[in-house]
């Protein structure tokens, strides 16, 4: 019974990570269905403005929001870095997100995370759920994916 709990505790989880702006975020791999460059957004009318419309991948129509919007920060530039990821979430199906960037993917394994918790009520602090930290002592913010993409007037 020992070894098993023993197990546990090392326990890794592979994040994505990517940039806003100068922040560095992480992406819990088992969330992201494709990584696509920028492309054609079809805007939809009378949405939440961090939705930035729709896109056709593949023969499939995927909303596409903005984080940067979403947090309030500044607004999106697109470069050639611009990416769209394409998440796969239980609730609302499959979602892409703008990031500014793709940097690389590192494995975290539980004693590398720490949980955050607030007493805010700010919800862009809500968006993150722990903090993962490198080998290097870089620090990445952990994104709670359910919160980013919930919209809130549906809440």
């Amino acid at each position: 019974m020992e070894e098993l709990k023993v197990g546990l505790e090392n326990e890794t989880t592979q994040f994505i990570v990517v940039r806003l702006g100068e922040e560095q975020y992480g992406i819990n791999i088992k969330y992201v269905d494709n990584i696509v460059r920028m492309q054609h957004i079809t805007r939809v009318p009378k949405v939440q403005e961090y939705l930035r419309g729709v896109i056709n991948l593949r023969g499939e129509v995927i909303p596409v929001m903005s984080i940067r919007v979403k947090m309030d920060l500044e607004l999106d530039e697109y470069t050639k870095a611009t990416r769209i990821i394409i998440l796969k979430l239980e609730q609302q199906g499959n979602i892409g997100i703008i990031v500014d960037e793709v940097k690389e993917v590192v494995t975290l394994d539980n004693s590398q995370i720490e949980k955050v918790a607030y007493d805010s009520k700010e919800e862009r602090e809500n968006f993150i759920f722990a903090i993962g930290k490198y080998e290097d002592g870089g620090l990445i913010s952990l994104l709670d994916l359910n919160m980013v993409v919930l919209d809130k007037e549906n809440a």
